[in-house]
C-alpha cells in the first residue's frame, strides 16, 4: 500500500510538473544569442526598453545643448522610388483632384491621400522591440523575454508595441567614422569596431553616457535616391564589438546613414543581423536606420538635443518619423 502511495505521489508531481511546463514553457540558459536575457532591470513586465534612461534630467541636461537654436532635419523625404529593404513597398496616391467640393457659398475644396506601405518598416525608421527576436525552444522571444505566441497577432502585437516607446528628447552624439577614416563612403561590408568608435569621438572631443542617443555615419547615405541598387546591395556598418562597447555605455538609441546601422554582409555569414538581435532583444536599446547625417557632418556638429517623437501606432513594430537635432 505504501508503494502505491509512493508511486501516485510521484505520477502526480510528474502531471504537475508537465502541467506547469506547458503552460509557462521556460527557455534554456544559453540561448541562440548567449545567456538568458531576461527579466529586464526595469521589471518583467517592461516594454519600454532604454527608453526608460530618458529621465528629468537627462533631458534638462539635453535642452542645455540648444545654444544656436539651429534645427538639423534627419529623416529622409518619402516618396516613390526610395530605397526599400526586400519585397517592402511605398504608395501615396491623391484620390481625385480635388478630393472633395467644392462646398457652400466659400467654395471649400480639399486634398486627402490614400497610403499603401509597411509604414513602419520604410524610409527613415525606427525599429520597435516587437520588430527582432529569436527562435527557440518552440517560440519566438523578444525582449524582456516576451514570448510571440502570447503576443503576437495579425491586426497589431499585443506587446512590444511602438506606442509604448514615449518620446525621445535626449542627449545627441554624431560619430562621423567616415571623417575619421577620412574617406567619403566606407566600403560594403566594412565593420565599425569599438576601437573605431572609441577614436572618432576622441577625435571630436565628445564622450558617450548613459541614456544617450548616437548617431553613426558611414556616408554610405550619400547614394540614397543616387545610386539605390548600391545603396541595398549591403553597407558598411556596427559589428558586434563596436555593438557591444554601446550597449555597455548604457546609450538609449543607435541610428545610422544605412538601412540597418549594422554591417552587412554580417561579420560572420551564418549569424545575419546579430547586432539587432544584441541591441533590441538583449538590451532593449532602439535602432534608426536611413537617416540623413551629411548637413550635421557638414557643420561638425558632434553634440546635440535629440528630438524624435515615434508615431503612436498601436501594436506596430516600428515608426517612420522626421527625428531632429538641434544645436
Amino acid at each position: 500500500m505504501k508503494l502505491h502511495h509512493g508511486l501516485l505521489v510521484v505520477n502526480m508531481l510528474v502531471v504537475i510538473h508537465l502541467l506547469t511546463a506547458n503552460a509557462n514553457p521556460v527557455a534554456p540558459q544559453e540561448t541562440p544569442i548567449g545567456e538568458k536575457w531576461w527579466p529586464s532591470s526595469w521589471g518583467p513586465q517592461d516594454q519600454r526598453g532604454a527608453a526608460n534612461r530618458i529621465t528629468p534630467k537627462k533631458i534638462q541636461e539635453a535642452a542645455r545643448l540648444i545654444q544656436t537654436g539651429k534645427i538639423y532635419s534627419l529623416g529622409h523625404v518619402y516618396e516613390a522610388g526610395m530605397p526599400l529593404y526586400g519585397n517592402r513597398h511605398f504608395s501615396l496616391t491623391i484620390p481625385g483632384s480635388p478630393t472633395g467640393g467644392p462646398f457652400g457659398e466659400n467654395k471649400m475644396v480639399y486634398h486627402d491621400e490614400v497610403f499603401s506601405g509597411e509604414i513602419g518598416q520604410i524610409g527613415t525608421q525606427l525599429d520597435g522591440l516587437g520588430h527582432i527576436g529569436v527562435r527557440m525552444a518552440g517560440d519566438d522571444y523578444f525582449y524582456n523575454g516576451f514570448r510571440r505566441t502570447e503576443f503576437g497577432k495579425a491586426y497589431g502585437l499585443e506587446k512590444l508595441g511602438i506606442e509604448n516607446v514615449g518620446v525621445f528628447f535626449t542627449r545627441g552624439v554624431l560619430a562621423d567614422v567616415a571623417a575619421y577614416k577620412n574617406v567619403n563612403r566606407m566600403k560594403i561590408g566594412e565593420a565599425i569596431t569599438a576601437e573605431d568608435l572609441q577614436e572618432t569621438l576622441k577625435k571630436e572631443n565628445v564622450t558617450v553616457g548613459e541614456g544617450d542617443v548616437v548617431l553613426i555615419r558611414t556616408g554610405h547615405g550619400q547614394l540614397w535616391m543616387k545610386d539605390n541598387a548600391a545603396f541595398n546591395s549591403g553597407e558598411p556598418g556596427i559589428g558586434m564589438d563596436a555593438g557591444q562597447w554601446l550597449c555597455d555605455q548604457k546609450i538609449t538609441l543607435v541610428g545610422g546613414d544605412t538601412w540597418a546601422t549594422e554591417v552587412v554582409p554580417s561579420e560572420k555569414k551564418e549569424r545575419p543581423f546579430e547586432v539587432h538581435q544584441l541591441l533590441l532583444v538583449r538590451n532593449g536599446i532602439y535602432n534608426l536606420e536611413n537617416l540623413d547625417l551629411e548637413e550635421l557632418a557638414r557643420d561638425k556638429v558632434y553634440e546635440f538635443a535629440f528630438i524624435f517623437a515615434p508615431l503612436r501606432l498601436k501594436g506596430a513594430t516600428g515608426s517612420p518619423g522626421n527625428p531632429i537635432a538641434v544645436k
